[in-house]
């Protein structure tokens, strides 16, 4: 009987092991895929790609080091990341330089995205503590930064962390992951067809006047222009980092930033239909990796909440143009991902 155990302990560890080599494998072909074609599509019009090179590299670099800290201090390490988001974000609360039109409903949209991600990370430090009084702390630690959003003037970042808090709250009674998982995705895809139909005019007047004048008007001609140059080589694009160049609606800026505030369509207008569906696919790879990990279920949920909130504020500015949010967002699934050193117990599913 002590034998038969043994075996399936061990078939079961190396299914784990398989898995996490599987997400691993397809996190590199997906990372690897977005800066070679970064460079293919710059040599082809001769863009600037270091900004893509530099989101990857950010990327990578952030979820190998999550991977290790949260295998080494599953609690320590999501709170440390958590204090140094709301660090930076409380120390530079203005974290794009740019007009006031520039920010996402109201506010920065680094600045929104910086107290998401470090919401998800005190939550999910939540769940890694075994003491209620622990959970607790770290949950009124997250509600906290919702107030700190609230009281620096971000009302997205108000607006997503409590939405991340209250998904993590609400991720205790869910068993099965795959479906919550695939819910975030969706919420994902929805607000960037809905940013596609306010700009191709397909939503119905009213709706999309009100939404016109929440995210100001001058937003949605840079992101017509993104889609013109889009339409102009779907293949190619036009090159990364030359939107600007071609841009109308960023010529006439007065203080113009180069960037569509969207980066869903400044992929697709600098590098092809291509490039923004490997963005699409960065994003897959997050959840398919939430969905393998050993991780109990409420932290890989709440992981996932964080960061389809950061995908959301992406579709609407440039959130991602920050190495803080890209190295954070990798931070962030590395910790959730990883295997805390003597975790025995099996993910809830």
């Amino acid at each position: 009987m002590g034998s038969t155990g043994t075996k399936s302990e061990a078939r079961a560890a190396d299914t784990e092991d398989e898995r996490r080599n599987a997400s691993d494998t397809a996190g590199v072909l997906v990372l690897g895929a977005c800066a070679v074609w970064s460079l293919i599509t710059a040599a082809a019009h001769g863009g600037r790609p270091e900004g893509v090179l530099l989101a990857v590299l950010a990327v990578a670099a952030g979820y190998a080091s999550g991977r290790i800290f949260g295998a080494l201090l599953p609690v320590a390490a999501p709170v440390a990341g958590a204090l140094a988001g709301v660090g930076l974000a409380v120390a530079a609360p203005h974290v794009a330089v740019g007009p006031q039109f520039a920010v996402p409903l109201g506010r920065t949209g680094g600045t929104a995205a910086l107290l998401t991600l470090s919401s998800g990370a005190a939550c999910c430090a939540a769940w890694a503590a075994r003491a209620p009084a622990a959970r607790l702390a770290l949950r009124l630690s997250a509600a906290g930064i919702a107030v700190v959003a609230a009281a620096i003037g971000s009302t997205t970042g108000l607006v997503t962390c409590t939405g991340v808090l209250l998904c993590s709250l609400a991720a205790d009674r869910t068993r099965h992951r795959a479906p919550a998982l695939a819910a975030l995705g969706l919420v994902a895809a929805l607000v960037t067809g809905l940013s596609w139909g306010i700009t191709e005019d397909l939503l119905p007047e009213g709706l999309r006047s009100f939404l016109t004048d929440q995210l100001t008007r001058h937003r949605v001609l840079l992101w017509h222009d993104a889609l013109a140059l889009a339409h102009r080589d779907p293949g190619l694009g036009v090159g990364p980092g030359r939107f600007g160049d071609l841009s109308v609606t960023a010529a006439q800026s007065l203080l113009p930033d180069g960037k569509p505030h969207s980066a869903p369509f400044q992929q697709a207008a600098e590098e092809g239909l291509l490039g923004a569906a490997l963005l699409a696919a960065v994003f897959c790879w997050v959840l398919y990796a939430l969905w393998r990990t050993r991780r109990p279920t409420p932290l890989a949920l709440t992981a996932g909440a964080a960061l389809t909130a950061l995908a959301v504020i992406a579709s609407l500015g440039n959130a991602l143009s920050f190495t803080t949010v890209t190295a954070g967002a990798g931070l962030l699934a590395g910790i959730a991902t990883a295997r805390p050193l003597g975790d025995g117990e099996p993910p809830n599913r």
